[in-house]
């Protein structure tokens, strides 16, 4: 097995220069770093993780939280999209990414905190959960370093998006296109929930529209059948609305679907709006009008938060990271 004394004899310099240059210290020139580098590459240096866990007090593991009551997690293509990029830039500070155990099945099984100790999680990243939970709750509460996405727990960094822009931007552009009846089928009762919905109470009222309160049902996010039956109650309405927003790009292929087999024509008949972006609907015809949330960059500053939470903690300090998203006009969304 190659060690670090091997790479220091082939490149001429000492053990103490390597270790470095392998660390990224700022002390030792470009080119040499480069150097060692490719020549430990090319002997197949390998660190020894449990050496380098005892000489830092750390594993370079860091627990991930990625599921939901519904299960839908791994298939959740905005958190998914989030936890690809978070788990990109951990990799390229050294660190690996572990699912902490999400299964209650097993009466056996450890809370949530107890599996990040045992693990020993140098930090963890709450990304999907429901973060009501209890066992949520108490790892938000401990010593361990954390990050949400999404969600805002007191003295923790968190990264959310800025569902209240998002929200003015996207009906400000359907008022632009000469809608005065505008619905929303919202999702259940969540900080992102009423971040939207107050911005779209505000963001009509600004631009003084009544609306009706048959026009504002709760609905679910990522729930399609749901959403295909709130879409029949506001078309049954005497007075239906000419534009109706959903939770998410989900719910508003659902609700696309009631519309369609009413023989409704979008966005001639009616238009649609949904929430995310997802690449399934900007293959749609029509393309989806949505406002697409930035999961790169929520996902790169969650990981770079919480790495410098790790390494620095006395420079870290609580902070909200709120990340911009861009409006995405689409055709589903027609000019009267």
């Amino acid at each position: 097995m190659t060690s670090m004394k091997d790479i220091s004899v082939a490149c001429g310099v000492s053990i103490a220069t390597v270790s470095k240059a392998l660390n990224d210290h700022k002390d030792i020139g470009e080119e040499t770093k480069a150097n060692i580098k490719r020549v430990a590459k090319e002997l197949g240096y390998s660190p020894n993780s449990a050496a380098r866990a005892l000489k830092t007090n750390r594993t370079y593991n860091i627990g991930v939280m990625f599921s939901h009551d519904d299960q839908s997690g791994l298939t959740h293509d905005f958190f998914t999209y989030v936890l690809d990029s978070f788990k990109s830039t951990i990799e390229q500070h050294g660190y690996d990414l572990t699912f902490i155990n999400s299964s209650k099945a097993d009466s056996r099984r450890m809370s949530y905190l107890e599996h990040c100790r045992y693990r020993k999680f140098d930090g963890v990243a709450i990304i999907c959960a429901d973060f009501f939970d209890p066992e949520v709750e108490e790892i938000a509460k401990s010593e361990i370093p954390v990050v949400t996405v999404d969600h805002v727990f007191n003295d923790r960094i968190s990264v959310v998006s800025d569902n209240v822009k998002g929200m003015h931007d996207l009906i400000t552009y359907i008022y632009s296109q000469g809608h005065r009846r505008i619905a929303y089928i919202h999702g259940l009762h969540s900080g992102v929930t009423k971040s939207r919905l107050s911005s779209f109470y505000r963001t009509t009222e600004e631009l003084g529209l009544k609306i009706p309160d048959e026009y504002i049902i709760e609905g679910a996010y990522r729930d399609t059948e749901l959403a295909y039956r709130m879409t029949e109650r506001l078309l049954e309405l005497k007075k239906p609305p000419t534009c109706i927003c959903y939770a998410d790009d989900f719910a508003a292929f659902g609700g696309m679907n009631a519309i369609k087999e009413r023989g409704l024509k979008i966005p001639d008949d009616i238009s649609v709006a949904g929430y995310d972006g997802l690449r399934i609907g900007q293959h749609l015809e029509p393309r989806l009008t949505t406002l697409a949330q930035d999961t790169d960059k929520m996902g790169i500053a969650a990981a770079e938060r919480l790495i410098r939470l790790i390494e620095k903690p006395r420079s870290a300090f609580t902070e909200m990271v709120v990340v911009e998203g861009e409006l995405m006009k689409g055709q589903s969304v027609g000019k009267i």
